[in-house]
C-alpha cells in the first residue's frame, strides 16, 4: 500500500503472475484501488494504467488483449487520487525509456470494448446493409458470440478458471466488453 506522496518505481515492485496456478488472476488485488503495470511473457511493459478496482481492470485487459497479459505489478492506495496515480503512470512511462505500445498507438485497443464487425464473413457484411434492424442486431449478436467463442477458447487454453461474462446488451451493437 502506497500514501500519496511516495511515487515507488516500478522497478522496486515485484512481478506477480496475472493468472496463477489456480487459473485466478491476483485476487489480493480485487476491490483495490491503484495503478498497475502489465507485462508479456518477455517482461516487456505493454501497458501502465490506473482504477477504482485493478482486479475489474486486468479481467478487461486479459480479455481484450490476452496474448500480453502475462504479468503485472501494481501499488494500490486508500483513496481514489487521479493526480497521484497520473503522476505515479507518467513516472513509470518514464522510467520505463519508451511508451508501452498499450499507452500508444494501441490505447484503444487496451481500453475499448471489442468491435466484432472485423469478424464478419463476406456474405454477412455484404448483407448487412440490406437486412432490417431486427435482423442487423442479430447478426451482430452472431458475430459476437463467434468473437467472444474464441476470446474464451483462448483463455481455457491459458488456463485461466476466473468467470468471464459479457455484456449481452453491447453484442446487439457488435461489442464486447465484460459485464
Amino acid at each position: 500500500m502506497s500514501s500519496t506522496t511516495d511515487i515507488p518505481s516500478l522497478g522496486s515492485l515485484e512481478f506477480l503472475p496475472y493468472i496463477d496456478a489456480a487459473g485466478e488472476l491476483p485476487e489480493i488485488l480485487q476491490s483495490k484501488i491503484g495503478i498497475y503495470a502489465i507485462f508479456d511473457k518477455a517482461h516487456i511493459l505493454q501497458f501502465v494504467g490506473y482504477s477504482r478496482d485493478i482486479y475489474l481492470s486486468l479481467k478487461q485487459h486479459l480479455v481484450r488483449q490476452p496474448e500480453y497479459c502475462d504479468w503485472v505489478k501494481a501499488t494500490t492506495i486508500d483513496r481514489p487520487n487521479r493526480t497521484f496515480l497520473e503522476s505515479v503512470q507518467s513516472a513509470w512511462i518514464a522510467e520505463n525509456g519508451t511508451m508501452p505500445i498499450g499507452n500508444g498507438e494501441a490505447h484503444a485497443a487496451w481500453l475499448d470494448p471489442i468491435a466484432t464487425n472485423y469478424a464478419m464473413t463476406i456474405a454477412e457484411s455484404n448483407s448487412f446493409a440490406d437486412l432490417d434492424g431486427t435482423a442487423q442486431i442479430k447478426l451482430l449478436k452472431q458475430v459476437a458470440r463467434r468473437v467472444e467463442d474464441t476470446i474464451l477458447t483462448k483463455l481455457q487454453q491459458r488456463g485461466v478458471k476466473t468467470e468471464i461474462r459479457f455484456n449481452p446488451k453491447l453484442k446487439e451493437q457488435g461489442l464486447l466488453d465484460l459485464k
